[in-house]
């Protein structure tokens, strides 16, 4: 293979200690050893809070200006990104577009394996530009061992266009650089198994992304409280949620929260507003859309500000 990239000094590829006799062992023991080893996920996190917190920042300014939030992946940090993506809009009831999810090959590298597409700078950069990305928006790239070239060209040609670029990785900065806005490292240490990145490198990045996502739609108004009062009534189980957080909230029946939530065309958010100011549909939901959705800001501007749990 042409120009083949010595990668063994990387951390996410180096040999664990700790399982060197992985092969081994009985079933409780290997539990044991994951479990074990899965609690340096945890620190990872903790010390890259800085990082996750400008992430959430940037991130939310971004989309704040009507810039879009783009995860780019190879193989399983890919599908992590679209998995992410693709459970922002019944979580949070945004837009498809708002947060989207590429990797390297395509819908059809979610369910088979098509790791020999991530050497592709040149697709990489290719995804950037049939999104039209702009300034406006926030490229999050995501690859374990650092070095995947579909991410890097996707990130290079993101700023080009101007957009704010975040890195995901699991090696230490010494052992792979790049020039981007927020740098996020995930040293978890080498995996059990040499090398599979699908294991404590993969736990790490999922984690990342759910602060990184719901820290952002928090910041945007999308959560009262600890609610989704954005959810997306979709089904009878979002449906009993939407109703059991107007229930919880304002001490109304179930039919009597079910009957507001009709009424607001299953706005939990909208049929809060209007059941604590009283407003009519069509002015709540005026209100709503002159403060981008934010409920706090809306009671705010009606005089009410003590709706708390």
């Amino acid at each position: 293979m042409k120009n083949l990239q010595e990668r063994g000094h990387l951390l996410t590829e180096q040999v664990n200690p700790n399982s060197h006799n992985l092969d081994q062992l009985s079933s409780l023991e290997l539990v044991d050893l994951f479990n074990q080893e899965d609690g340096r996920t945890l620190e990872a996190i903790a010390s890259s809070r800085l990082q996750l917190a400008q992430a959430v920042d940037m991130t939310t300014e971004a989309l704040g200006q009507g810039g879009k939030l783009f995860y780019v992946g190879a193989g399983t940090s890919g599908r992590l990104g679209v998995l992410d993506a693709a459970e922002c809009p019944p979580t949070f009831c945004t837009p498809p577009e708002l947060v989207q999810g590429i990797i390297a090959g395509g819908a059809g590298a979610l369910v088979r394996s098509s790791e020999d597409l991530e050497d592709s700078w040149e697709d990489g950069s290719q995804a950037i530009a049939l999104r039209h990305i702009t300034n406006l928006d926030v490229i999050v790239g995501i690859t374990a061992g650092g070095t995947t070239p579909y991410v890097h060209g996707a990130l290079e040609a993101g700023k080009q266009r101007g957009a704010r670029t975040i890195f995901i990785t699991c090696v230490p900065v010494e052992q792979f650089r790049v020039e981007v806005d927020v740098d996020i490292r995930l040293l978890v240490g080498p995996e059990l198994l040499a090398g599979s990145t699908r294991l404590k490198a993969g736990t790490v990045t999922k984690m990342a992304l759910n602060i990184l996502s719901t820290g952002v739609m928090v910041r945007l108004g999308k959560v009262y409280g600890n609610r989704m009062i954005d959810v997306a009534v979709k089904n009878s189980k979002l449906r009993d949620r939407a109703l059991r957080i107007i229930e919880d909230l304002t001490e109304l029946s179930r039919d009597e929260a079910g009957e507001l939530l009709n009424k607001s065309d299953n706005s939990v958010k909208l049929a809060l507003l209007m059941h604590w100011s009283s407003l009519e549909k069509e002015e709540g939901d005026n209100i709503l859309s002159e403060y981008q959705g934010n409920l706090r800001a809306a009671l705010k501007k009606v005089g009410i500000t003590n709706q708390e749990e």
